[in-house]
């Protein structure tokens, strides 16, 4: 028994820590992006740079959420024919994949992105100041965004292989790059011009279509479970397609009824003011921080429950579950920690003024409070969906995030007046409640009778 335990944490593990690895450093270089945008010029271009970031960033989420949403089904799917022995059906997936992110969302989404800049930065809540300051870095993100979805499917065709350390180089050695671009672009080094937060738009662009190049030749190698060999011509497979329709349906619709929460949401927030924003979109970026946990726990959590489902080991499937989750929830309390006594600190890394860093150390105590339920329910919604289990987490997030922290934003915020604090305690209700609903779905078992093609 003890070492069936070991066994399985040592899969956890090895799948859960290449993914935390390197979600924490893309999201501790995407501080030092932050922390570069906060000292490149004068406080009022600083404000509407990192304005503009964020409304940038909810616009480009929307489409990474959608293909992320579809990639979930070849994530399970891919887990399931490895534990059912059936490698043979996996280059279908990954072409069918990669074509219907293609066509469907990343090459749409990017051109309306580009062609309609002014109206959906406004639309989302941005002020005069932030769309004239952030105009050409939307474009420059939207463009690279091309490349940036195809990398995501691949990623995820890698992970439901239990291939999570080659993303892991892959998107280390592109941050790194990014992180050098943005040096050089955003202050005008080695007689670069001196382009601001357009130099980092143009940086990290640059660095996903260099990431783009790195898959491409992961996948034309065809030394692993994940390839493109051409030896078979391309079909459309009705079993492939219905697999990810039932999968990726759900996961689809859950994402866009998640940005729609988000945006509405973002628009309470925007409304208090271009700082109050600011301040907002600096704790959002820590917050990111934590997310890293319960993603890579989630990770793990779906491969190895899809793997074990396709194995017929639902048990195995259980435990698998419940481990993940516990290793997920002690990490998360060590960040609990760190935000809670050393919030002042964290967000001084960012900027020296006194009313962000006051508004924002509150916001990070506030994180703290709900850092073991989030990596809960990071983790086990991950399990859910390695199961095709996406329908309730659908039904969860759209609870949770289009009404319960809307609702509680608008009385908190609007009614009763608390600003930006409100707004953060209306997201904490929406984690409670999500947590709440998935551990409920969870401990019902339904999600092990789920069947797939």
């Amino acid at each position: 028994m003890k070492q069936a335990s070991k066994s399985r944490r040592g899969q956890i593990f090895s799948i859960a820590m290449p993914v935390f690895i390197e979600l924490l450093m893309g999201t501790l270089f995407g501080m030092v992006d932050m922390i570069m945008i906060g000292n490149s010029g004068t406080g009022a271009v600083i404000t509407e740079s990192i304005a503009a970031i964020g409304i940038t960033n909810q616009y480009m989420f929307i489409g990474l959420s959608l293909v992320s949403a579809l990639t979930t089904g070849a994530t399970a799917m891919i887990a399931r024919y490895i534990g059912a022995k059936r490698e043979d059906k996996i280059e279908s997936v990954v072409r069918h994949i990669l074509l219907l992110s293609m066509l469907f969302l990343a090459i749409p989404i990017a051109v309306f992105g580009i062609t309609n800049t002014d109206m959906i930065m406004r639309f989302i809540g941005a002020e005069a100041d932030a769309i004239q300051t952030g105009r050409a870095y939307f474009r420059v993100i939207m463009a690279g965004f091309i490349f940036q979805a195809f990398n995501f499917a691949v990623f995820a065709s890698m992970r439901g292989a239990a291939d999570t350390k080659s993303p892991m180089r892959i998107n280390m050695a592109v941050n790194l790059l990014n992180v050098v671009g943005n040096a050089i672009l955003i202050f005008g080094l080695l007689g670069f011009p001196r382009l601001g937060v357009t130099g980092a738009g143009i940086s990290t662009a640059f660095a996903q279509v260099v990431a783009f190049v790195l898959c491409l030749r992961y996948l034309l190698r065809g030394k692993h479970h994940v390839k493109l060999t051409g030896k078979e011509p391309f079909r459309l497979d009705k079993n492939v397609l219905y697999n990810l329709v039932i999968i990726g349906v759900p996961a689809a619709v859950e994402q866009v009824l998640f940005r729609v929460g988000i945006l509405l949401y973002v628009r309470t927030v925007a409304g208090l003011g271009t700082a109050v924003y600011a301040t907002h979109q600096l704790s959002l970026n820590i917050l990111s921080l934590s997310f890293t946990i319960g993603q890579a726990f989630g990770t793990a959590a779906s491969t190895l429950v899809g793997r074990s489902l396709g194995e017929e080991d639902p048990e195995l499937a259980s435990d698998y579950m419940r481990e993940t989750r516990r290793y997920g929830v002690y990490f998360s309390l060590i960040v609990a920690v760190l935000f809670f006594f050393f919030s002042k600190h964290v967000v001084r890394l960012y900027t020296g003024d006194p009313q962000i860093i006051t508004l924002a150390s509150g916001v990070l105590r506030m994180i703290a409070v709900i850092q073991p339920f989030q990596a809960a329910q990071f983790i086990l919604a991950g399990g859910l969906r390695g199961a095709g289990d996406t329908r309730f987490t659908l039904i969860s997030t759209g609870v949770g995030v289009l009404v319960v922290r809307n609702v509680f934003a608008w009385i908190l915020v609007l009614m009763r007046g608390m600003g930006l604090t409100g707004a953060w305690i209306a997201l904490m209700i929406d984690q409670l409640i999500r947590w709440i609903l998935i551990t409920y779905r969870v401990r019902s078992e339904k999600w092990k009778h789920i069947q797939l093609r």
